[in-house]
């Protein structure tokens, strides 16, 4: 059993700004290596949007939201987190943080995803 413990999804206007965070167990954090953000609407794919390789932070976005997202990690606390800048109506998803198999493989795509966190909502609107 993987504890994701995902928080600060919430509702804002656009243009606005949220802070997602994510908190795993050391164990989990350090052996996948990567952590990753990705979100869901009904009726579509999962996507990735974020991703970040633990040992040296190398980061990958999707074309969607580079430039307005940034990912982080807190090796200490064993946390990733997205900050979302300049948020638009179709930001708005469940918003998934999930841990890599690998360093080696990390990146957004969902193939080299291990584990799932519950989701938390993000919803842009007027």
């Amino acid at each position: 059993q993987v504890d994701l413990v995902e928080s600060g999804g919430g509702s804002v206007q656009p243009g606005g700004s949220l802070r997602l965070s994510c908190a795993t167990s050391k164990s989990t954090y350090d052996t996948g290596g990567c952590m990753a953000w990705f979100r869901q609407t009904p009726g579509k794919e999962r996507e990735g949007v974020a991703s970040i390789r633990i040992r040296d932070g190398t980061t990958e976005y999707s074309d969607s939201v580079k430039g307005r997202f940034r990912i982080s990690r807190n090796n200490i606390q064993s946390a990733v987190y997205l900050q979302m800048n300049d948020l638009k109506p179709e930001d708005s998803a469940l918003y998934y943080c999930a841990v890599g198999r690998s360093p080696w493989t990390c990146g957004i795509s969902k193939e080299q995803v291990a584990y799932w966190g519950q989701g938390t909502q993000v919803t842009v609107s007027l």
